[in-house]
């Protein structure tokens, strides 16, 4: 069995200094102290420290020491398609390589994404964290490595993150259902551990209390935000003695699975039950029928995120920042919006 391999971490704690300090002297030395420049050095020498063939092959196509790491959570997701497009766009513009990892909503493999980023020496990383307390993406926050937190932030550290009002952009499609006649609507949800599926939960709860509509805990269903649960969730509330007229779901790969669900059953959208989708996708006007869903701007997400991380890079004492992007509700026929009576909210 081969040896261990020895990691900038390692590097950084022979040295007594920082992993991100460990990246500036292989990187930019100029920009280093002297002597810590000579610890960090002998400390290479002592451990036998070797920097990556890829890290220095990217390097070597871009500025010395822009080298950032991508960590998303589901590439087969369209949205995280339009953020790795805005944080790509946005790299290219800055002449930096880019490292990109998808764990599948799998923590375990996250944590392998995150130990390749660190074992590359990024300058920088953006992720999406498995879930506010992730260990990994806490230390590495901790060592010091700028890092830009996307779609859900971090607890007990901060970091620049980038956000959208998921609270508000809930309410506003379960609102919708409620002017267009709908009463029993269901939220097919997503992991109950990532924040956005816990505020699209609020925003769904903020609507149904405004409206005087007492929430049915058997109208709300979690998954693994994967279209396999999206369709089976689906099948298990229409089955219901008294099933929803209406479907929530809190993912474009959810909306997916329900569809399947629908269709295979022979029902028709929105007579038969309606649906909205938290997420819109390029070619939900191509579906039959069109898909109402609220939009989220994946691609100003990825690119304000790569944004934040280069100031990070560039400045690593300035205050962090919250970035809130606003959604918006692209109406179309399959919540019914033409079929039915708009009633007052709160009316019986």
């Amino acid at each position: 069995m081969s040896a261990p391999r020895i990691g900038l971490k390692a590097v950084a704690i022979e040295a007594g200094v920082s992993p991100a300090t460990v990246s500036r002297v292989l990187n930019d030395p100029a920009n280093v102290r002297a002597a810590t420049r000579l610890r960090v050095e002998r400390a290479i020498r002592a451990l036998g420290y070797q920097p990556s063939r890829v890290a220095r092959r990217l390097r070597a196509q871009a500025r010395p020491g822009k080298l950032i790491g991508l960590v998303v959570p589901d590439i087969q997701n369209p949205f995280y398609v339009e953020v790795v497009r805005g944080v790509e766009d946005q790299a290219l513009a800055q002449e930096c390589g880019l490292l990109m990892c998808n764990f599948g909503q799998d923590e375990k493999k996250e944590h392998f994404c995150l130990d390749i980023m660190r074992y590359e020496s990024v300058d920088g990383l953006i992720v999406a964290p498995a879930h506010p307390r992730d260990r990994k993406v806490l230390e590495l926050a901790q060592s010091g490595l700028p890092i830009v937190c996307v779609d859900r932030g971090l607890e007990g550290v901060d970091v620049d993150v980038v956000v959208v009002d998921n609270r508000e952009g809930a309410r506003t499609a379960v609102e919708h259902l409620i002017k267009v006649g709908h009463r029993r609507i269901a939220y097919v949800a997503g992991l109950p551990q990532i924040p956005s599926t816990m505020e699209r939960l609020q925003g769904y709860e903020d609507a149904l209390a405004a409206a005087g509509i007492e929430r049915d805990e058997a109208l709300v269903r979690f998954g693994d935000s994967k279209h396999e649960s999206g369709r089976r969730l689906a099948g298990e509330l229409l089955d219901m003695p008294d099933p929803p007229t209406a479907l929530f779901t809190g993912n474009n790969l959810i909306t997916l699975g329900a569809l399947e669900t629908i269709h295979g059953r022979g029902l028709r959208i929105p007579d038969d039950v309606a649906i909205v989708g938290f997420d819109d996708m390029y070619w939900a006007i191509s579906l039959n029928p069109p898909l109402t869903a609220v939009s989220q701007p994946g691609h100003e997400i990825g690119r304000r995120a790569a944004d934040l991380l280069f100031q990070r890079i560039a400045d690593p004492g300035r205050p962090t920042a919250k970035v809130v992007l606003k959604t918006a509700l692209q109406v179309r026929r399959s919540c019914g919006f033409v079929q039915r009576t708009v009633p007052e909210i709160g009316g019986k």
